[in-house]
């Protein structure tokens, strides 16, 4: 069957294909209204995909955030554990009979602490610094001669930050 052949049915009548293709072309009733239709779909869909480029950005971004602070309740849960390492070492300085055990003490804390700065975690810097309440919470105010008010004279508790947030504010004594 040769390609004119395939045009035509079995019973010798042409196809619709075969009409539609020498059809004559009539104009088509406004013209004007589908190029708008034509260029309202077209805003549409830049809109559209410009849109999904901005999810896709922003999904992005959230999920590396979420990985850059995945480590943020480990480290709130491990900073008591911390504290009282440093407790047991400022109680262990005032008996005499305990070095072997604040030297241990000493070390472990100093093991947790050099864990916390590989993970990104450092202490907030409190004495002789202006009070930042973003930073620092005021669990005293104690007048202290020849320190400005408004800055912090001691801290009764180390705060920490992950990267640039704040996992727990210094508890700090100010002037």
């Amino acid at each position: 069957m040769n390609q004119q052949e395939s045009a035509f049915d079995p019973s010798g009548q042409s196809t619709a294909a075969d009409q539609s293709d020498f059809a004559p072309r009539e104009p088509v009733p406004n013209a004007d209204a589908v190029m708008a239709e034509l260029s309202e779909t077209r805003e549409k869909l830049l809109r559209s995909q410009a849109e999904l480029e901005n999810f896709r950005k922003r999904s992005r971004r959230e999920a590396d955030e979420a990985e850059r602070y995945r480590e943020f309740g480990l480290l709130r849960d491990l900073l008591p554990v911390l504290d009282n390492i440093r407790r047991a070492i400022d109680a262990a300085e005032k008996t005499p009979e305990a070095g072997s055990l604040l030297a241990g003490f000493r070390m472990t804390a100093q093991q947790i602490e050099k864990l916390l700065g590989d993970h990104g975690c450092t202490p907030i810097e409190t004495d002789g610094q202006p009070f930042d309440p973003e930073v620092h919470e005021a669990i005293l105010h104690q007048p202290v001669e020849g320190v400005p008010d408004g800055q912090v004279v001691g801290a009764v508790s180390r705060g920490y930050r992950l990267h640039d947030r704040v996992v727990r504010p210094a508890q700090v004594i100010v002037a």
